[in-house]
């Protein structure tokens, strides 16, 4: 079972695509981000047998924490409450949210410091706890940007990243009261840097996400590389942690391994700056650490990504954002054309999970299939078969409706007529030849142009005939 919120629209992609691709600055400044995340990314696997490896064993990891999911959730739970950490399961984002407001009544909490955490960014947590009368103060930097600008994140790793220097040292300067416009990176960060300081000293609650999480020794694993993450489950008194029950993982001693992939595949970077292991609240010997730790697990849809073989593979994703980074569409209309929390390739099969396949069948075929995707994920999921499967399952006849939430609810009778006469043409020779002999006769009314494509192929047919022409006079020499 899942539920939609709707914060952003997942109507209209068409029309914000559209809006994106048609924006200058945007496209060249995706351009040029996503290049440089490219070729970070390549660096840091320079032999390729070692990368095909990695990514096996990464695969072979996650796919073996799936097919273990139900024992390995109850495992994981156990270990934690043995170890002092109370558990919470959430079938659907309000039940998430609810959970989180009742910790927060019962201590009486006014402020909470969030570190990166997409799931609560999918549950729409900040909303329930504004409605709540409570601040919620994002503290990565990228989401503290847009958050402040009232935005989502565009990605999934770099909220902020079709913001420039100069979009950011204009918030700032009309945001934050006493600041100044700069466009001085350094002195930008220092400033939402001393902002974020005081709000975790001045916190009740700190909520985070969790990367991974270990059940046999019941640790909660979280990477970072501004340190905020560590302030925002050690200083204030209570540490709510909020994931997927697909993140958990069979033994701590996976983690280096799937650490070894996830920085390099999403920044290119070596290592993390910050890896934080938590298996339960402050000790009495211990002299920092929150007085209560707790873990909230999220279903939203990911039971019935996990009933389906073949979907199943959607939930290996360790949120490295790779194939964001080299998919030719994401790079053209970023991350909010999608209108949906997770954007690019994996948002694509992981929204109709979430929010319904008919709310979210246009992102499936928002995709060239050149499987770019498939060819960095780390873990190996098949993006590609995975999007053609939900198309189809988007256009599915009534009768051959599964247990898919929203199959066939984007079908359309134009598409499924298209389609039979395709089949039907396909399936008798004769009636290929006649078609494809009628076709050719045609020919002569197709328009000379059609459209911006063709205006840009036709200059080169003179200079085709040129190069054949020297080929022929090359020849008779």
């Amino acid at each position: 079972m899942s539920e939609t919120i709707h914060f952003r629209p997942t109507t209209g992609f068409a029309e914000r695509a559209r809006a994106a691709a048609g924006d200058p600055a945007l496209r060249s400044g995706f351009r040029g981000a996503m290049d440089f995340l490219q070729a970070k990314r390549l660096a840091q696997f320079p032999d390729a047998g070692d990368l095909a490896t990695l990514r096996d064993l990464g695969a072979a990891i996650r796919r073996h924490a799936l097919e273990n999911l139900p024992q390995l959730l109850e495992q994981l739970e156990a270990k934690l409450v043995a170890n002092g950490v109370q558990v919470h399961w959430a079938e659907t984002p309000t039940q998430a949210n609810a959970i989180v407001l009742d910790i927060a009544h019962r201590i009486d909490a006014k402020r909470m410091v969030k570190g990166k955490s997409m799931v609560s960014e999918e549950v729409g947590l900040n909303h329930a706890m504004e409605a709540a009368g409570i601040e919620a103060m994002e503290t990565d930097m990228g989401e503290y940007i847009v958050q402040l600008a009232g935005e989502g994140p565009s990605h999934i790793i770099m909220p902020a990243i079709h913001k420039t220097k100069q979009q950011i040292a204009e918030l700032f300067a009309a945001r934050l009261p006493g600041v100044e416009y700069t466009e001085n990176v350094d002195e930008l960060i220092r400033i939402g840097r001393e902002v974020l300081r005081r709000k975790f000293a001045a916190a009740d609650i700190g909520l985070s996400g969790v990367n991974f999480a270990a059940a046999d020794t019941g640790t909660l694993c979280l990477v970072e590389n501004e340190g905020n993450g560590r302030m925002c489950t050690t200083v204030p008194r209570v540490h709510i942690a909020i994931t997927g029950i697909e993140k958990v993982i069979a033994r701590l001693d996976h983690v280096p391994l799937l650490n070894t992939l996830l920085p390099r595949s999403a920044t290119g970077q070596a290592v993390e700056t910050y890896q934080n292991f938590i298996s339960g609240p402050r000790k009495a010997d211990e002299l920092d650490g929150p007085d209560e730790v707790h873990l909230i697990l999220l279903d939203n849809g990911r039971s019935q990504a996990h009933a389906d073989l073949q979907l199943r593979a959607t939930l290996q994703c360790i949120r490295c954002g790779a194939c964001m980074n080299h998919c030719p569409v994401y790079a053209r209309i970023g991350g909010h054309a999608y209108g949906t929390t997770y954007p690019g390739p994996i948002g694509a099969i992981i929204s109709p999970h979430l929010l319904g396949i008919g709310a979210t069948a246009a992102l499936a075929t928002a995709s060239t299939l050149c499987g770019a995707c498939n060819e960095v994920c780390p873990v190996r999921i098949p993006i590609t078969e995975i999007l053609i499967r939900l198309r189809n399952e988007a256009q599915a006849r009534p009768a051959a409706v599964g247990s898919l939430r929203g199959a066939g609810e984007a079908r359309s009778a134009l598409v499924s007529a298209i389609f039979r006469a395709w089949a039907a043409v396909y399936s008798h020779p004769a009636l290929y030849r006649l078609v494809t002999w009628a076709m050719s006769r045609g020919r002569g009314l197709t328009p000379r142009t059609q459209g911006a494509w063709t205006g840009i192929r036709t200059p080169l047919i003179p200079a085709r005939k040129r190069l054949r022409d020297l080929l022929a006079e090359r020849r008779r020499q």
